[in-house]
């Protein structure tokens, strides 16, 4: 029996690494700039921020990958904020999908 799924019911929000700053010199990563973004159907939301690092280099520039960049931006907003910034895409996407209010002219 083949395997079928409904892609609405697999919604996942994805965080992006948008762009980083760093020392030419050493390779430290400074300030991180990223999205959190998910797509419904017709309808989709994100949001954007930056993030300032500190600490020491324990990996080379060239050898991070964007999923150890996006587990840096997640442990330093925490869980509270990381499940903040995701609802509020899904929150995004909800008033899309049925605004609160509505814009234009009667003609």
């Amino acid at each position: 029996m083949p395997l079928t799924f409904n892609l609405k019911e697999t919604k996942m929000t994805t965080w992006t690494i948008v762009n980083m700053e760093r020392d030419a010199s050493t390779g430290f990563v400074s300030t991180v700039h990223w999205t959190c973004s998910d797509v419904d159907g017709d309808y989709s939301g994100s949001t954007y921020g930056s993030l300032g690092l500190q600490g020491e280099l324990t990996i080379p520039y060239e050898d991070l990958t964007e999923a150890t960049v996006i587990g840096w931006v997640k442990a330093s907003l925490g869980e509270e904020t990381v499940a903040a910034t995701e609802a509020a895409v899904a929150a995004q996407i909800a008033e899309a999908k049925e605004p609160k209010v509505a814009v234009g002219t009667p003609w």
